[in-house]
């Protein structure tokens, strides 16, 4: 059975042959290999051009500011399958890549969307500030939450986002995208009647996306950094596990409210 367009049966990223390996127009070994960054491979991988300076550091910053953020849940995903099953880093990383979406750590991509919508329905000559002001109004009205804004732990502003915005205007990459995540912080808080600052889920696809960043490939940005993150948080679970250890603490803060069991609800009687 053929699913799908099978006319294209082509790929523009690599090939290999007995003697060398090409990637995205470039000998891997004479070109790449210890002549480039791997931020700076990820970027030809995925765009197939080599970033410029400016687009490098902005890309670095991201990526580390994504890196890491303590036990959150895709890292205790990774390190409780590592623990149940530790001959398979490849399925605790996995697992913890799995976990994230639209609520924790790949929020990037649909911020990036909503960034990308904002600026495109601006238009060239149109009034951005305007424009973001309208959506929010729409947002409070179907009570939508505005992406890119607000943490649950950084509720007095996240101090990621602001480093990274900051990169970007000394890089001299800021331009509508930035604008308009700066608008959305401006104006979020006085008509939503909540506090609401950018958040670095915002930053990321508002730098990047001036950057000149692909909006389709926005989601891999966190799910490479967080790869690094996980790493070290599975190396760490190998020499001192934790894994059962927040296991038994879900287990004591849970409570089971379900039907009795036959012999409890005899007991009760």
């Amino acid at each position: 059975m053929r699913i799908g367009k099978q006319s294209q049966a082509f790929t523009a990223i690599a090939t290999s042959d007995a003697e060398s390996v090409t990637i995205r127009g470039h000998d891997l070994c004479a070109d790449l290999i210890g002549k480039t960054t791997f931020t700076d491979y990820f970027w030809l991988l995925v765009t197939g051009e080599t970033p410029d300076k400016t687009q490098s550091a902005m890309t670095d910053a991201c990526l580390v500011a994504i890196a890491e953020h303590g036990l959150v849940p895709s890292v205790q995903a990774a390190r409780m399958t590592l623990a149940a099953a530790p001959e398979a880093w490849q399925g605790a990383m996995a697992a913890g890549l799995l976990g994230m979406g639209s609520v924790v750590a790949g929020s990037s991509e649909i911020a990036g969307n909503y960034l990308a919508d904002l600026v495109a329905r601006a238009g060239d000559d149109d009034d951005l500030e305007t424009t973001v002001i309208a959506s929010l109004h729409e947002h409070k009205a179907a009570r939508r939450k505005v992406p890119g804004l607000g943490h649950p732990q950084h509720s007095a502003g996240d101090p990621r986002a602001d480093r990274l915005l900051a990169i970007a205007a000394d890089l001299g990459l800021a331009g509508r995208h930035v604008t308009a995540l700066r608008l959305l912080g401006q104006h979020a808080g006085p008509i939503m009647e909540r506090p609401l600052p950018v958040n670095v889920s915002g930053a990321i696809p508002a730098c990047m996306l001036d950057a000149g960043w692909p909006q389709g490939a926005m989601k891999a940005i966190p799910l490479i950094a967080r790869a690094g993150g996980l790493s070290a948080h599975l190396f760490e679970e190998t020499r001192r596990s934790i894994g059962f250890i927040m296991s038994h603490k879900a287990d004591e803060a849970i409570a089971y409210d379900g039907p009795a069991s036959p012999e409890d609800a005899a007991a009760g009687e």
